[in-house]
């Protein structure tokens, strides 16, 4: 009797949070999922000043300068993309690094509830600053970064290729004095038959405490990821395009048995990471689906998102998302390896997650029946029967993409003026 006193008596406090409190916004009747905190339930949720202020079962709405009605809809986090190219520039030969071949992010992460991007590897110490000051501050999608091990980023080329500029100490300075921007430090694209990039990067990672990516693989023959993940990478170090099947690359799944390698379990315990990184031809079904089949899901999801990879069989981070829906993940696993999961990989953990006082990034998404085609680059085809698609994106506290007109009013009234007492 005691026990459901005490029961009704939360229910009740819970029930009531929001009452007379004035909201910036208050998103209301949506299913929230927030795997950090273990909700998976219809809630309402509240935002002041550009944080959560509160997730009940009802919040008062009364004070609220808007109210999204997300009545069928699903409240996540705002998602999170660890692996993506944003160093947009005008430099014809310069590939990802200021080149044509990456992407301005503000226009392709918040129509797909995406609110944090981590670049992967564009700019390298030599070129950072450039992006920092002409992308990173000048963009509203919160941009995190890779730096490359190589100095000139991701140039194409023989600059790729050059150990001589392949610098673990003068990374990590620049990621020491960027604590707030550089996450980690990437490998990719090196075709070289060692280990120079990679063990350069782990000494980094090292001096600065942060994590590595390794895009691994070029050298003919491939060499070996037991070896990568046994004897160079540390717990917490990132593999990405981990489903990826390419004669370049060691495959996690073997090619005669379909079953995942025994050393990729082992070394999933010892603490390495295992990124989707899809990319333009670094995503196989033949990978990914034995892979799901046999119980081994992706640390985290995340796109590979440059203009290659977004008008091929990638798309973008929802699309990712549905296909791993297709071959056997639920709705809760691609949104646990959507937000909070990276959110732990990059060693953010005020992101990830609605929490009361997190930043108020809020992904509000629609799980939309029928029959869709996913397809990979090698020509294979899944049929689904849902996709997912963003219905609105709050960045920080402001809405900043509204699919069909779901906040009233659809722009939030300015603010009253400050009274101000004169002393005369």
């Amino acid at each position: 009797m005691r026990k459901f006193a005490f029961t009704s008596a939360a229910l009740f406090f819970v029930c009531l949070i929001g009452y007379g409190q004035s909201f910036d916004i208050v998103i209301r009747g949506g299913h929230v999922i927030d795997p950090k905190n273990n909700i998976d339930a219809l809630m309402d949720v509240g935002i002041k000043d550009g944080k959560i202020a509160a997730v009940a079962k009802h919040v008062d709405t009364a004070n609220a300068r808007q109210v999204v009605n997300a009545g069928g809809f699903y409240v996540t986090p705002g998602l999170i993309d660890i692996h993506t190219h944003d160093f947009f520039g005008t430099e014809p030969d310069h590939y990802l690094s200021n080149g044509l071949s990456a992407i301005a992010p503000d226009g392709f992460t918040f129509r797909n509830g995406v609110t944090t991007v981590v670049d992967a590897g564009s700019s390298g110490w030599k070129s950072f600053a450039a992006f920092k000051k002409n992308i990173i501050d000048n963009s509203q999608t919160r941009i995190l970064v890779f730096l490359n091990i190589v100095g000139e980023g991701m140039r194409g080329g023989p600059y790729e290729q050059n150990p001589a500029d392949m610098d673990g100490r003068l990374t990590a300075m620049v990621a020491r004095g960027n604590p707030n921007i550089v996450v980690g430090i990437k490998v990719a694209h090196f075709e070289g038959p060692n280990w120079t990039p990679v063990d350069q990067a782990v000494e980094g990672g090292k001096l600065a405490n942060i994590p590595v990516m390794i895009d691994f693989g070029g050298s003919m023959p491939a060499l070996s990821i037991e070896e990568l993940f046994m004897k160079h990478l540390r717990p917490g170090d990132i593999f990405t395009h981990c489903f990826g099947q390419l004669r370049t690359r060691e495959s996690i799944v073997d090619t005669t048995s379909w079953l995942v390698k025994p050393f990729v379990r082992e070394a999933r315990k010892k603490g390495i990471i295992f990124d989707v990184g899809y990319g333009g031809i670094s995503f196989a079904f033949s990978q990914a689906i034995p892979a799901i089949k046999q119980g081994f899901l992706p640390s985290s999801i995340s796109t590979d998102l440059h203009t290659g990879s977004m008008n091929n069989a990638m798309k973008d981070q929802l699309n990712v998302m549905s296909k791993f829906m297709a071959i056997g993940e639920s709705l809760n696993a691609v949104i646990e390896e959507s937000t909070w999961n990276p959110a732990q990989e990059i060693k953010h953990t005020e992101l990830g997650n609605l929490s009361i006082g997190a930043e108020a990034d809020v992904a509000i998404l629609n799980v939309r029946p029928g029959k869709f085609g996913f397809f990979d680059y090698t020509g294979v085809r899944v049929e689904g029967n849902k996709k997912l698609e963003a219905e609105m994106t709050i960045r920080g506290g402001r809405i900043v993409y509204d699919l069909d007109g779901i906040a009233n009013p659809i722009f939030a009234p300015s603010r009253p003026p400050v009274e101000r007492s004169e002393h005369r």
